[in-house]
Order: C-alpha cells, then sequence, then structure tokens
C-alpha cells in the first residue's frame, strides 16, 4: 500500500467508545478513582481529553480547571469556558499568577533575558524559537526574541547557562498547574489525567513532573492529526477545532513549531508516522510537499529528540530492585 494521508484515518465513534471503555477500567478498576480531574487550556489536546472522560464517567465525575497566570493568551480562558459548557462538566479557575509571582518564576525569567537584552522589562515580552530545519541540519541553538513596548522586535541567540535559566523559570507554570490539579484530586478522590498526544509524548514535548506528570494519559498514542478528528465526535466546539496549536507558555504569540518541532503537526504526524513504520524519506516527502532530504533532517530530528526524551520519561533510579508484595 503506497504511503498517504490515509494512513492517519480513524473511525472516531468507535475508537471514541474504545478509549472511554479503556479508561473507565483503568480508573474505576485499576485505581479505585471516582472520577477524573482536566487542566483545561482551551487547546484541542486538553478538549478531547475532557470530552473522553465525560464519556467514560459521566459529565458529573469530571472536574475542569482554568490555570490562567500573566501570559496566558486572551482567548484561551473563553475557549475552556466554551468547552466545559459544551461537555455539560464543572469547571472552575485557579488564577496560579500569585504563586508564580510568590516562587520567583517571572524574576527570574527577566534575569535569563537581561543577560541577552539588558534593557529588558516592565511591558517587555518574549518568546523562545529554533532556527528551522529545512534549510539545512538544525543545530539545537535557542534564539530569544523579545519585544519592546514600542512593538519593535529584537533577536539573538540565548548563551546555555541563559537559555536553561528561563526554561527552568517557564517550567514552574507547568509544575504549579500539575500541583492544583492534584490538590483537587486528593480532595475529591479523583484521578489526575495527562493531555500530551502521540507527538508530544514521543518527542519530549512536556516538563517532567509538570504536565508530564499525570495518573493516565489517554491521548498519548494519538497523532495530533486523529485527535483533531476525535474531536468532532466528542462535541469539541468548532472554534477550538479551528485553533492553531500554540505553547501559550511565553508573552509573545508562538507556535509549536517554532518553539520545538520541526514541522506544522499535520506534516510532522506523518513524518512519525513514516519513521516509526520503516517509510524510506523519498516516499513520505511528496505527500508533506517537502524534498527526500528535508524528510531526512526531520528523521534525524526525531532520533535526537527521543534521546533527550529519555530523561522526561524515565522513573526514579533505585540502587536496588525494590519488590512490593501485592
Amino acid at each position: 500500500m503506497a504511503f498517504s494521508k490515509d494512513v492517519l484515518r480513524i473511525d472516531g465513534e468507535a475508537l471514541a467508545t474504545s478509549i472511554a471503555a479503556t479508561i473507565r477500567e483503568q480508573v474505576l478498576g485499576k485505581l479505585k478513582r471516582r472520577g477524573a480531574i482536566v487542566g483545561l487550556s482551551g487547546g484541542i489536546d486538553s478538549s478531547v481529553v475532557a470530552g473522553l472522560c465525560a464519556r467514560a464517567f459521566g459529565k458529573e465525575k469530571v472536574l475542569g480547571i482554568f490555570m490562567p497566570e500573566r501570559d496566558s493568551s486572551d482567548d484561551a480562558l473563553t475557549l475552556g469556558r466554551m468547552l466545559a459548557d459544551a461537555l455539560g462538566v464543572e469547571a472552575i479557575t485557579e488564577n496560579i499568577r500569585g504563586a508564580l509571582e510568590g516562587i520567583g518564576c517571572y524574576s527570574r525569567q527577566i534575569d535569563a533575558i537581561r543577560t541577552v537584552f539588558p534593557k529588558y522589562g516592565e511591558g517587555w515580552k518574549c518568546k523562545i524559537t529554533l532556527p528551522s530545519i529545512l534549510e539545512s541540519d538544525r543545530i539545537s541553538v535557542s534564539q530569544l526574541t523579545v519585544q519592546d513596548p514600542s512593538g519593535e522586535t529584537m533577536t539573538a541567540r540565548m548563551p546555555p547557562e541563559a537559555y536553561r535559566q528561563l526554561v527552568a523559570a517557564t517550567n514552574f507554570k507547568q509544575r504549579i498547574r500539575k500541583m492544583v490539579e492534584y490538590y483537587h484530586a486528593d480532595r475529591m478522590h479523583y484521578a489526575v489525567t495527562g493531555t500530551p498526544n502521540r507527538l508530544e509524548y514521543d518527542q519530549g514535548f512536556f516538563v517532567k513532573q509538570g504536565d508530564g506528570s499525570a495518573d493516565f494519559k489517554p491521548i498519548a498514542h494519538l497523532y495530533k492529526t486523529q485527535v483533531y478528528a476525535l474531536a468532532e465526535v466528542l462535541g469539541v466546539p468548532e472554534e477550538i477545532r479551528r485553533r492553531p496549536p500554540t505553547t501559550d507558555t511565553f508573552s509573545m504569540p508562538q507556535t509549536q513549531e517554532e518553539f520545538y518541532f520541526a514541522l506544522p503537526y499535520d506534516r510532522m504526524d506523518l513524518c512519525l508516522y513514516g519513521y516509526n513504520h520503516g517509510v524510506p524519506a523519498s516516499e513520505v516527502a511528496p505527500v508533506v510537499g517537502l524534498t527526500p532530504e528535508q524528510v531526512e533532517r526531520v528523521y534525524k530530528d526525531i532520533v535526537s529528540k527521543r534521546r533527550t526524551t529519555h530523561y522526561g520519561h524515565a522513573a526514579p533510579l533505585l540502587c536496588e530492585p525494590v519488590v512490593l508484595e501485592h
């Protein structure tokens, strides 16, 4: 069978029914929890996970949580509420800005940015980007783009120390959110959901002990293209289904492509599928609109990210195995 976009085609209704049955057995049977906590971002992944949980447990056993902070996009909360209304699930808002200020998230970010742009301060915005992989083999040197209050933008390479500090400070956001989710899970005897799709789970687009932490991850086996297809079946509002994937992490608008992935999700999905199934780059190339050489670069990037992702997936190391008696 020739390689085509059809390799990612799904029977949405059958898949939704199957996943709902599985997570019901996992949460009620194995974890012995009564329902699910879902952090709602207004994005496609958390929306689909919420829809699957509502189907699995009933809408009354799902709690959605909005967790905005200073840099959250204006429409994230609006779309999240739209999703909760469409599904009929309860949703609450926990603004985490105060917690982030208290722990020094924003001040530590500013300190790191000022090593590159000393004038950075109140009213400025920023984002991190990677160079394109399509023109030549990418050297993973991150670039920092800032925008001053007048709207002027400037970009410069980040020294490794500054980059690590900026990312470390920013990761407080995902980790604080997960703490909030587990607070509500503990008080309600619910399980915490994880929302990564296959592309994010495979390539390490998550924060360890942040959004990478969960009791179950119901869409980690699904390519993002398939998540979008599932969204319509689950009743996710069209406004969310039309929204391009974003990081919603830094103060400047930013796509997942420019921050982390080599390509937009639809082409990245096909390249990842091709690599996973041993499809030559020459067969994938015409389907995704790239040259074979460019697909080979994407394949190399997939392998490189899997190496660095190992730490994110790794469980705590023990000096000797500890057998727990049943």
